[in-house]
């Protein structure tokens, strides 16, 4: 597939690896032995690593899918999968890397400019405040993964603490701006939302 490949089989030493050399992305199973591939994860985090993670796993329940995205996991896939669903998942995680680095995102018609804090749609400025911004620029990096309401209320919380009922309100404005601009907030029950398009303009 073109990737260029280091692999390790054990928790304990993927740790050590990733605290020292650079990487483009993480493959990583949950179910590693030594340290868990969730602790591999967390520490990866912890160390404050924005590296795209996808992890794999053979647990099918909602509660395990929820708390690899919540410990900072960028996807997920279910074993068995099958190698071109990994190579379309992991070229798209790179793609929205390279797009975060040029501080530009983009989903459709919608584009954002990070630096600037200003949303556009049709290349057109899209007036929205500066916490709407804020909720469109999580969703937005992470089009089509679920983005939970505490993800949310702790990226909004910069200068103040922003609760989960300020957040709802603020996905709130936020859709009803997005209704002609072909994409779409969902909001999952227990879970959180999910920015996806709606249309193939």
């Amino acid at each position: 597939m073109g990737f260029a490949v280091d692999l390790s089989q054990d928790g304990g030493e993927a740790d050590a690896i990733l605290s020292v050399r650079k990487f483009d992305a993480v493959v990583l199973d949950l179910g590693l032995p030594g340290l868990s591939g969730m602790e591999v994860l967390k520490r990866l985090r912890k160390r404050g690593s924005a590296l795209p993670v996808l992890i794999l796993t053979a647990r099918d329940a909602m509660a395990d899918k929820v708390a690899g995205l919540n410990a900072g996991a960028d996807d997920y896939l279910l074993k068995p999968f099958d190698f071109q669903e990994l190579d379309a998942r992991l070229k798209a995680l790179l793609r929205r890397t390279q797009s975060e680095r040029t501080g530009w995102l983009e989903a459709g018609r919608l584009s954002l400019d990070k630096s600037a804090r200003q949303a556009f749609l049709d290349l057109e400025p899209l007036p929205l405040s500066a916490r709407e911004v804020g909720v469109l620029e999580l969703l937005i990096s992470r089009l089509g993964r679920v983005v939970s309401k505490e993800q949310l209320a702790e990226h909004l919380s910069q200068d103040e603490e922003i609760g989960e009922n300020a957040v709802e309100v603020y996905v709130h404005r936020l859709r009803k701006k997005l209704e002609s601009a072909g994409i779409e907030i969902r909001t999952l029950r227990g879970l959180g939302y999910l920015l996806e398009k709606t249309s193939c303009d």
